[in-house]
């Protein structure tokens, strides 16, 4: 019985390993081949056709130069400001957003017990960086568990280790999503502004950046107050954004 547990924990561990190297080798041939879908992409697609029939999809990768100068430091201005420097997770960041969630629970706690016929949910705050994103969005499920989250760690530090910045951000630009059935930044940039994403301006590039945490709610309202308002500060910050080169 011992003997036989202990095999199945090699087995165990050596899938553990394969999976690892799986993952590795497909990150380090996206150093030269860019990625045709990502893991999210690939079961949006299948929602969509579940939900409506159909897959109606926006996306046309873009190379880094033709993505122009706006774009990336809005975002890394509204995403990961720390993005040049962190080696894929931001310790900092993550302890502040830990720190946050714990006061925003804290106090839907006291307005549940104030109110116990209304629910009352709590604000979550998020601290990943744009490589912890993308590692998430490329390989993965959408689950909420801690080994997908522990593999999602292992995946940003093995991207970080493989692509360089400048690359990283490149497949993170074509691939992020900024609605429904629409990715990258110039699918984006020619739906919401009817130009390429070469050709956005500062505050366009920060009206798209602002839409990331949450896409599919701000489409409904692109130049809302608050798209508005939290653009205006992302612009004013891009000037001081370092992009990788």
């Amino acid at each position: 019985m011992k003997l036989h547990a202990l095999r199945l924990l090699a087995l165990l561990g050596l899938s553990l390993v394969a999976l690892q190297l799986f993952f590795a080798l497909r990150i380090l041939s996206m150093a030269w081949i860019d990625p045709q879908s990502t893991s999210f992409q690939r079961s949006e697609a299948w929602r969509l056709l579940v939900s409506h029939g159909q897959i109606a999809w926006a996306q046309d990768w873009r190379d880094a130069g033709e993505l122009g100068r706006q774009m990336p430091r809005a975002v890394i201005a509204s995403e990961d400001a720390g993005f040049v420097e962190h080696g894929g997770i931001d310790w900092e960041s993550l302890e502040e957003a830990w720190q946050k969630n714990q006061r925003a629970e804290a106090r839907a706690e006291r307005a549940q017990q104030r109110n116990p016929n209304r629910p009352v949910k709590a604000k979550v705050v998020g601290g990943s960086t744009i490589t912890q994103q993308l590692a998430k969005n490329l390989l993965l499920s959408g689950e909420r568990t801690l080994p997908r989250k522990a593999q999602e760690a292992v995946l940003t530090l093995l991207i970080e280790a493989l692509l360089d910045k400048p690359r990283i951000l490149e497949i993170y630009l074509n691939n992020v999503e900024w609605g429904e059935g629409l990715f990258g930044a110039q699918a984006a940039a020619r739906h919401y502004f009817r130009v390429d994403a070469a050709r956005l301006s500062a505050e366009q590039a920060a009206r798209l950046a602002v839409m990331l945490p949450a896409p599919k709610r701000f489409e409904k309202n692109p130049a809302s107050a608050y798209v508005l308002g939290r653009a205006a500060t992302i612009a004013a910050r891009m000037g001081a954004v370092e992009v990788p080169q």
